[in-house]
C-alpha cells in the first residue's frame, strides 16, 4: 500500500507540477504581454492590476521549480510556457484591439475618390500633396481605432488598389474635428446650437 501511494506521489511530481508550471507561466507571460501593451499606450489603471497578477503567478511558477529542482521536466515546462504564453497573449492582444493606429496612405496620383469614402464612413482625414518619383501624389493621414482598421483598408483597396499604405501605433491624439460633427456634416436637420465663451451661439448655415 505505501509502496502505491509512493508510486502515486512520484506521478503527481513527475507529471502535475510540470503541467502547473506550464499553464502558469502561459498565464503569467500572456498578462506580461497585455501588461506592456497598456504601460506602451498609457493605460496605467489596467497595468497596475496586471502586473499584481504577473507577479503573483511568477513566483508561484518559480517556487514549484526550486522545491522540485531534481525533476528536470519543471525546466522544460517553465520555458514552454514562456514560449507559448507569448503566443497566446499576442492572440488576446489582437482579440482586445484596443487602442488607435495611424493610417499614412500614399495614392500614385491625385485621386480624391479615396478621401471621400474615409471621409464618408466617419474616418477623419487629412490630405498632403506631394511629389514621388513618378509624379504628383497625395499622402493621406488618419487615426483609426484597431476594431476599425480592417474597414478602412476595405475601403482603400475598394478606392484605390495601388495605394501605398504604412500603419503605426498611437498612444495618443486629440481630436478638433467632433465624431457627431463628422457624422451630420452637410445635414441640416440634427444640427444643434454651439456653446462658445458662456454664450450660444449658432451654427452657420
Amino acid at each position: 500500500m505505501f509502496s502505491l501511494f509512493a508510486d502515486n506521489s512520484s506521478l503527481v511530481v513527475t507529471v502535475a507540477v510540470p503541467l502547473l508550471v506550464f499553464l502558469a507561466r502561459v498565464i503569467d507571460v500572456s498578462l506580461a504581454t497585455l501588461r506592456i501593451s497598456m504601460v506602451y499606450r498609457g493605460l496605467k489603471h489596467l497595468a497596475a492590476p496586471l502586473g499584481f497578477l504577473e507577479a503573483l503567478i511568477w513566483v508561484l511558477a518559480i517556487s514549484q521549480v526550486m522545491q522540485h529542482l531534481d525533476n528536470w521536466f519543471t525546466y522544460l515546462a517553465f520555458a514552454l510556457g514562456f514560449g507559448a504564453g507569448n503566443y497566446v497573449g499576442l492572440l488576446i492582444e489582437e482579440r482586445l484591439a484596443f487602442g488607435n493606429l495611424i493610417l499614412r496612405v500614399i495614392t500614385p496620383n491625385e485621386d480624391t475618390t479615396l478621401s471621400r469614402a474615409l471621409w464618408d464612413a466617419g474616418f477623419g482625414v487629412t490630405n498632403v500633396s506631394a511629389r514621388g518619383e513618378s509624379g504628383p501624389v497625395k499622402v493621406i493621414f488618419t487615426v483609426v481605432k484597431r476594431r476599425d482598421l480592417h474597414k478602412a483598408l476595405g475601403l482603400i483597396r475598394q478606392s484605390n488598389p495601388n495605394a501605398f499604405y504604412t500603419i503605426e501605433d498611437v498612444r495618443f491624439f486629440t481630436e478638433t474635428y467632433p465624431p457627431a460633427a463628422r457624422a451630420t456634416r452637410g445635414r441640416k436637420i440634427f444640427q444643434f446650437p454651439l456653446l462658445k465663451a458662456g454664450k450660444q451661439v449658432k451654427e452657420d448655415s
